[in-house]
């Protein structure tokens, strides 16, 4: 058994695995930023549609 070849194969599935690591972690931190961002551009279509028809949605009538 070669340990010099063996070292470099263990030593290059490490590089591999940090490198996966570190692509999976950009990805979910992209992914979180889009979804804070689509979440404030729900809550801002709120706030306009809110202020634009403010009547709408404040009553619930009910006829029994």
């Amino acid at each position: 058994m070669d340990v010099a070849a063996l070292s470099i194969t263990l030593n290059q599935s490490s590089v591999k695995q940090a490198a996966s690591l570190a692509t999976v972690k950009t990805a979910m931190n992209t992914a979180t930023n889009n979804a804070e961002g689509i979440v404030d551009l729900l809550k801002q279509a709120q706030a306009v549609q809110q202020s634009a028809q403010p009547h709408l949605g404040g009553t619930i009538y009910l006829k029994v």
